[in-house]
């Protein structure tokens, strides 16, 4: 009983658990900016650690060394509390994605609605991060974001939900299980799906082309223009647990999650996918540039959500008519 305990605390802690999932945020940042950088002809992360490796990690413990400015006019309790929402956020959500097997750290019939739901608390988190700070930028960071986010959920959920209709299950652990049973990823069975679930997910995340939220060239840093110190190193961790948790779900529910490759255990064909939609996220935003908020809603209403329509009916008649 004793030795179950202390491997459930092995696995909550360390792995699969919160350890993994910190250094896979360090480790996917310092990808990203490398593979981004390398697009753009530039070197990106250098000097600390072995090819700037640990970069991300130092830029973290800077930030907490920093002086932690609150503004005056601010609501200090929302101030304070957004960012440890905000990371605590996507380290829950990761606790749903089948990492080292074909279950998560908690799976439940159902899991995929609560994931679905994370993504919608942290808009929340991110419209109260910028309203508590009280500064124009940042309110107007925050409404932009929240604008942003609410639009591409429509048509995220149901992207993720057509996997789930095909599976007949509300669990990601049983729609990972799916794709192994069939021998066949979803990527292969729904593209428009994975299409638009890549670029919800971009919008999301607030990479180029949908960085609008966060213009610099606008609104300093959008929403988080205020924070500094711990309070914006959390903001940063989170983002990396964010930027994890994308592409996590795009290889769990449509990269077939965590089933081996061969002579490659699950957990590291899970991470070499993950991995492989983190590059697609940075060769996206590579190529594009900020797009206009009217560009950016237009692009929902009249194209994503009507394919994101049409491919879950493909699906509900391809079911009818092949059982």
């Amino acid at each position: 009983m004793t030795q179950i305990i202390a491997f459930e605390i092995f696995e909550l802690l360390v792995f699969p658990g919160i350890a993994f999932m910190v250094l896979m945020g360090f480790l996917f940042e310092w990808v990203d900016r490398k593979f981004f950088a390398r697009i753009q002809s530039r070197y990106g992360p250098l000097y600390t650690g072995p090819v700037g490796i640990l970069q991300p990690f130092a830029d973290f413990v800077k930030l907490l060394s920093k002086e932690d400015m609150v503004p005056r006019a601010c609501d200090r309790g929302l101030f304070t509390f957004v960012p440890i929402l905000y990371a605590t956020l996507p380290l829950t959500a990761l606790f749903l994605i089948p990492i080292a097997s074909e279950a998560g750290l908690v799976e439940f019939d159902g899991d995929l609605i609560l994931l679905i739901f994370i993504f919608g608390m942290t808009t929340i988190a991110v419209f109260l991060a910028g309203w508590s700070s009280m500064s124009r930028f940042s309110i107007l960071g925050s409404v932009r974001s929240v604008l942003q986010m609410l639009s591409y959920e429509i048509p995220l959920g149901l992207v993720l939900i057509g996997p789930a209709i095909a599976a007949k299950s509300l669990s990601i652990g049983e729609i990972v299980r799916w794709q192994a049973s069939n021998g066949a990823w979803f990527l292969w069975l729904q593209p428009i799906g994975f299409a638009i679930l890549v670029i919800c997910l971009l919008a999301e995340l607030e990479l180029i082309p949908f960085d609008i939220p966060e213009a610099e060239t606008e609104i300093v840093a959008g929403w988080r223009t205020e924070f500094s110190g711990r309070k914006l190193a959390m903001f940063r961790l989170g983002r990396d647990l964010e930027i994890v948790l994308a592409a996590s779900v795009v290889a769990s529910i449509y990269l077939g999650g965590a089933q081996a490759i061969g002579p490659i255990p699950p957990a590291f064909s899970f991470v070499l996918k993950a991995l492989g939609a983190l590059l697609m996220f940075s060769f996206t935003r590579a190529l594009f540039a900020r797009l206009r908020i009217d560009q950016m809603i237009t692009g929902m209403w009249k194209f994503l959500l009507p394919l994101a329509i049409v491919q879950v009916a493909i699906l509900q008649i391809e079911l009818g008519a092949f059982g």
